[in-house]
């Protein structure tokens, strides 16, 4: 009894889910700046090769030779001259630093890096890295990184037993990367345009993008260039590029949704986008019958100057779902939602539910990609 309490709850939260997604996704309006990005303003990769030192013997081993040449390098810098053969230490490891470097950033910010182990050390608990240049695709070095590492685990070892928490052979420098050299995006191309990106590309969003920027500024300054492009005249701005960047961003639009149905068959879950439409289809699975119909009513036809015209006609759909000899429901229309409930009426099962789906849009009747996680 217990079980079928909580089946039927969880079912009819999805149902529930599902009729509040069903409403139109067009109704609502976000800014440009939520739908993409500008042409040129992006972040950087850095990466740079270091050593952790400090640690409490579970650092590299003495026989990666990596290591003992990235100890001797360090020391001879320090005016100690020793041969690698003369490293035995494991309070050592040799890593690699990786960090992000912003669209826009200035000598003396402060980014955060991760380091991670490159050798075979058991854990970078207690470490600190030594001074790392963190390098771009150029070569050039945008920063430099040092500190002591958080480590969001452990492991510790004795007499062949191990205890271990998550993955302690990588940690974060918070903040531990110093900016050295200037960073800064060009948006503006030769040609004195700008170049907006969609993040998904939809022709529809990109005229109705189009046609915001263009009232907004009360002329003609965007136009589409392809279904992810928006192409903005920035001739005439001046100096004034990023208050006109500024007023793009925060342009409101409609952007176009497409309908989507994602199913989580390991969770059991399904969650409509708005607009979701099922044409008229049977479906038999087992003991269980769906059928979506259409009726056209008759209207009052209309008076044309010949007489008596055509009649209109008013489409009704409907819905039935049966299971055994007793459930069956009938809803006034057809979507998703409409579907869920009345399956769920008729207590049918998240699975069970999920596979109809798949097998109406298989007979093409449901007007919506499915994602399938």
């Amino acid at each position: 009894m217990v079980a079928q309490v909580t089946v039927a709850a969880r079912i009819g939260l999805i149902a529930c889910l599902l009729s509040v997604l069903a409403a139109p996704a067009w109704a609502d309006t976000v800014r440009v700046k939520d739908l993409g990005r500008f042409l040129g303003w992006r972040e950087n990769a850095l990466v740079g090769y270091g050593i952790v030192t400090g640690l409490a013997g579970s650092g590299d081993s003495p026989a990666s030779a990596v290591t003992r040449d990235a100890v001797k390098n360090v020391l001879s810098r320090m005016g100690a001259n020793i041969s690698p053969d003369e490293v035995h230490s494991r309070n050592v490891a040799v890593v690699m630093v990786t960090a992000v470097l912003p669209p826009s950033a200035h000598m003396g910010d402060r980014i955060d890096a991760t380091v991670s182990s490159v050798g075979d050390a058991r854990s970078l608990v207690g470490g600190t890295l030594l001074m790392t240049p963190l390098m771009g695709p150029d070569q050039q070095t945008y920063a430099l990184a040092q500190g002591t590492l958080v480590v969001g685990g452990y492991r510790f070892d004795a007499q062949q037993n191990r205890q271990q928490k998550n993955y302690p052979t990588s940690g974060v420098l918070a903040g531990g990367a110093t900016i050295e050299t200037p960073a800064s995006s060009s948006l503006v191309n030769r040609d004195g345009e700008l170049t907006f990106v969609l993040q998904d590309a939809d022709a529809t969003t990109a005229e109705r993008i189009k046609d915001g920027i263009n009232t907004s500024f009360g002329r003609r300054v965007a136009r589409v260039t392809d279904a992810a492009t928006v192409t903005i005249d920035a001739r005439n701005v001046g100096s004034d590029t990023y208050a006109f960047v500024s007023q793009i961003e925060n342009v409101s639009v409609t952007p176009d949704a497409r309908a989507v149905i994602v199913v989580n068959e390991r969770a059991g879950t399904v969650v409509a986008g708005g607009g979701v439409q099922i044409s008229s289809v049977v479906v038999s699975q087992g003991d269980i019958k769906v059928s979506v119909s259409q009726d056209n009513d008759a209207g009052q036809p209309y008076t044309s100057e010949y007489g008596y015209g055509r009649g209109l006609y008013v489409a009704s759909k409907k819905i039935e779902t049966t299971q055994g000899q007793d459930a069956v429901v009938r809803l006034p229309n057809t979507t998703v939602a409409d579907l869920v409930q009345a399956l769920t009426q008729a207590h049918v099962d998240t699975r069970g539910i999920i596979s109809i789906l798949q097998s109406i849009k298989a007979a093409g009747a449901l007007h919506a990609d499915i994602v399938v996680q």
